[in-house]
């Protein structure tokens, strides 16, 4: 089956954060892979070292860890519209301590280590739109986590729903609970009553 992606979110995207011209977003077009990524699937694993970036044109991620006890953790999502990769751990080409996986099925645009590269080489303000990027991404995952610490479960729940409306129906209660930071169980129980 081929897959059909214009690439204007993608272009619509990077022109928020700076201005590039048609040769230049040609470009970025011809260093972008498309990738179909099945429900369950990892973009990047635990112990590798990421070597490509997406951006998701359709689909939902999240980033989950094992904690000391064995226990899956889910830190956050990751939807459309957006770049997903350990960022840490690509910059410094290290093994990630994270697991990036599809939570339904997903069509990516990829860029390996080498576009981007290229890319940076190639277009002056690449770096300056890719910190802009980079930046928005760390203020949203610290608003994202924050504010939960503080919390109560059910607060949390209805501050999920709030915030990410049209997530909720499309994760499963799993990995829900686990970025909540509750059982399912529980969870359960406060949907109920609500």
């Amino acid at each position: 089956m081929t897959i059909f992606v214009t690439m204007d979110k993608l272009i619509n995207y990077l022109l928020e954060f700076g201005q590039l011209n048609q040769q230049q977003l040609d470009l970025i077009k011809r260093k972008a892979q498309v990738l179909e990524l099945k429900k369950g699937n990892y973009f990047s694993e635990a112990g590798k070292i990421p070597r490509q970036v997406a951006f998701i044109e359709e689909g939902i991620f999240r980033v989950c860890y094992y904690n000391s006890e064995g226990d899956e953790i889910t830190k956050y999502f990751v939807d459309e519209n957006n770049f997903v990769v350990d960022i840490y751990s690509f910059n410094q080409k290290i093994p990630s301590s994270e697991y990036v996986q599809a939570v339904t099925d997903c069509t990516l645009l990829v860029f390996s280590t080498e576009s981007l590269n290229d890319l940076s080489a190639t277009i002056i303000q690449w770096d300056s739109i890719i910190n802009k990027i980079t930046e928005k991404a760390l203020v949203d995952k610290v608003n994202k986590l924050s504010p939960m610490l503080a919390e109560d479960a059910t607060t949390r729940y209805l501050n999920f729903l709030e915030k990410f409306p049209n997530l909720a129906n499309r994760i499963p209660l799993s990995y829900l609970a686990s970025y909540l930071g509750i059982t399912q169980s529980s969870l359960s129980r406060i949907r109920k009553s609500i």
